[in-house]
């Protein structure tokens, strides 16, 4: 009888003893999976960049013809060479042909595809780091529409900056028309502009750039983020996989229809500054025989509207929403059906 208390006693022990490190296991388990969870490894963070990357390319290239009408009727002044759009896509046409219509597009690709890859995932950082801030502090870790706006701006921000001298670059040799070309490419254009005007010239226009890219990327992820999880929930859907494509290109096209309008006239101005006194210019927009130079962001703000009115803060804004819905919608489709198709995670933000 002694001894078979004795065992069982050893054997309660024991059970204890494994319950215990069970739930030490468990719990071990619980705070690895919150760590990994917190931190995305490498592999993630190189399907997410690779994704971003792609969803840009694939969208420019959809609408490049678009983006170079808007480019060239931005530029423009009161003597208009481009009067619309189908005017405009037939004179770029019998100007320079197919290959007219793609003008900066591979350069406009080499630009995007770091751009984009580095928005998404400093959005999908930026929104990560709020999230788990709101569930340390007993919240449930869902982000508002004000929070998204904010990742999106700091998102766009850093994608922006990062490739700003690109983008640059990649303007002027967009407006380039016919035999008239100054740079034969991106390597050219870009010793060129440091050699005549400073290496400094390849930031003109940031300032407005940055201004412009808090309410526009700001806008398209809050509101492409927002409107996907108000069907989710409406409709009782496990997550955004249970979307159709076409649900996400509407949510993707109001989102970039909202975004473009609000910031529309500092593109303008950042477009007009990166060629102001520029003499490829000249054709479009000139001042006694000479392309016209701006003093600074205020000084072309001021200018054009005391010259062309309000209206020129917002020329070549038809051809940009037949662009940029599509193009906003494109990306963002793209971005998720690579991560899906890459295996990374699915959710841009909480």
């Amino acid at each position: 009888m002694q001894v078979q208390t004795s065992v069982s006693r050893v054997t309660g022990q024991n059970s204890t003893s494994a319950a215990a490190n069970s739930k030490v296991e468990l719990g071990m388990s619980a705070s690895e999976k919150k760590v990994e969870k917190r931190h995305l490894s490498w592999s993630q963070i190189t399907k997410s960049l690779l994704a971003g990357g792609v969803a840009g390319a694939v969208s420019r290239t959809a609408v490049a013809p678009l983006e170079r009408l808007k480019i060239l009727m931005q530029i423009q002044g009161n003597e208009k060479v481009y009067t619309g759009i189908w005017q405009g896509t037939m004179h770029m046409w019998r100007t320079d042909g197919l290959k007219g219509l793609f003008k900066g597009n591979g350069l406009n690709c080499i630009r995007i595809f770091p751009n984009q890859a580095i928005k998404f995932m400093s959005y999908e950082q930026l929104s990560r780091r709020i999230s788990h801030y709101l569930i340390d502090n007993g919240g449930d870790g869902q982000l508002t529409p004000l929070l998204r706006l904010g990742a999106g701006a700091g998102a766009g921000i850093v994608g922006m900056s990062a490739t700003y001298p690109m983008d640059m670059v990649r303007g002027r040799i967009t407006i380039q028309e016919g035999n008239k070309q100054q740079y034969r490419g991106m390597m050219h254009a870009t010793r060129s502009i440091i050699a005549n005007e400073g290496v400094l010239a390849l930031w003109r226009g940031w300032l407005p750039s940055v201004i412009g890219v808090v309410p526009y990327v700001g806008l398209n992820f809050a509101v492409y983020e927002t409107l996907k999880d108000l069907l989710i929930k409406s409709n009782n859907y496990r997550d955004e996989r249970d979307l159709s494509i076409a649900t996400k290109l509407s949510c993707g096209a109001v989102a970039g229809t909202a975004g473009q309008t609000v910031a529309y006239p500092f593109d303008v101005v950042r477009r007009r500054l990166q060629v102001s006194g520029w003499s490829g210019a000249e054709k479009l927009h000139a001042e006694s025989g000479h392309a016209i130079a701006y003093r600074g962001m205020l000084d072309c703000f001021a200018r054009t509207f005391r010259e062309e009115g309000l209206g020129a803060l917002f020329k070549g804004l038809g051809p940009n929403y037949l662009k940029v819905v599509p193009s906003i919608a494109i990306a963002f489709v793209t971005y998720e059906q690579m991560k899906e198709l890459l295996g990374a995670e699915i959710r841009i933000s909480g």
